[in-house]
């Protein structure tokens, strides 16, 4: 029996186009990243380039240096330079201060000494024990008393033993209609707590207190007004204990009329300003300060 005749398969040469292919589409891509990235964006180049041509287009520099003020041109003539505008000039007037003090009346007088005798009298214990101090010029009373007789250290609300004091004060004060200034001043120990950031509010504070309870027994609160100086208007030392001990106090400031005190104390220290040397070391700010003055419901006290 005669074999069947196996035909050999036929051999593709033409696989190698799938490579081809894919190396023409690899090329392809290639080619065109590198095209997008060598693409320039014309409005930059635009904006380059005008910007090139205007830096490299302009004079050049001069090395003068700048004149301020007037510069000369020519012979005689002056030509004004922009640094230097012309102001007009004005002349203020400042009112003149008068040479003497406005005078005091009779009336007020008579009624300074009638309030220090009756002060005197009704607090002489206080004032044996220099818890309290009494001084008087022609134009005020201060009533200083020590704030460690009023105060806890830190604290603003005044003590139970310090009522009756400031009733014996304001039963005083009541009949008359002298304005009464309240200032509280500490001494430079430094305080922080949520109520008292600083001896600012903590002197304030204390005067308010007072002027607080003073309006409860009747002083009109229209006449009165809290005045805080904190540790800046030292009357000792405050490197010992007995000096912060005076520093730490309370002042009633009586005034003989609506003339400030401290009104009076400016004028007087302007005109002894005035005929001293120029060099001389009182100069008008010493009586001059920035007081904090805060609403009188800062501190209360029970009656």
């Amino acid at each position: 029996m005669a074999r069947r005749k196996r035909h050999e398969e036929h051999e593709n040469h033409e696989r190698w186009l799938v490579s081809y292919a894919d190396f023409i589409t690899l090329l392809f891509a290639f080619f065109v990243v590198m095209y997008s990235i060598s693409s320039v964006n014309e409005g930059k180049y635009r904006v380059l380039s005008e910007t090139l041509e205007s830096v490299f287009s302009q004079p050049t520099r001069s090395e003068d240096p700048i004149q301020i003020g007037e510069v000369s041109r020519g012979q005689g003539e002056r030509v004004a330079s922009p640094g230097k505008p012309e102001l007009p000039d004005f002349e203020i007037e400042l009112p003149e201060l008068p040479q003497e003090r406005p005078p005091v009346s009779e009336q007020s007088i008579r009624t300074i000494n009638d309030i220090s005798q009756q002060l005197s009298s009704a607090l002489a214990d206080l004032i044996t024990n220099e818890d309290v101090s009494i001084k008087q010029t022609e134009d005020w009373l201060e009533v200083e008393i020590n704030s460690n007789f009023l105060f806890a250290s830190g604290d603003a609300r005044l003590a139970r033993e310090a009522v009756p004091v400031i009733g014996q004060i304001a039963d005083v004060l009541s009949p008359v209609a002298n304005p009464l200034q309240v200032e509280g001043f500490t001494d430079d120990q430094p305080i922080n707590t949520p109520r008292f950031p600083s001896n600012w509010e903590l002197s304030a504070a204390r005067a308010a207190s007072v002027v607080n309870l003073l309006d409860r027994f009747g002083i009109e609160p229209g006449r009165m007004s809290a005045i805080g100086y904190g540790e800046f208007k030292p009357i000792a030392d405050n490197e010992t204990e007995l000096g912060r001990q005076k520093n730490r106090r309370v002042v009633l400031v009586i005034l003989g009329s609506s003339e400030s005190r401290r009104t009076l104390e400016v004028f007087d220290q302007f005109n002894r300003s005035a005929t001293e040397p120029e060099n001389s070391s009182s100069p008008i700010t010493d009586t001059l300060s920035s007081p904090l003055m805060v609403p009188a419901d800062n501190g209360e006290a029970s009656l």
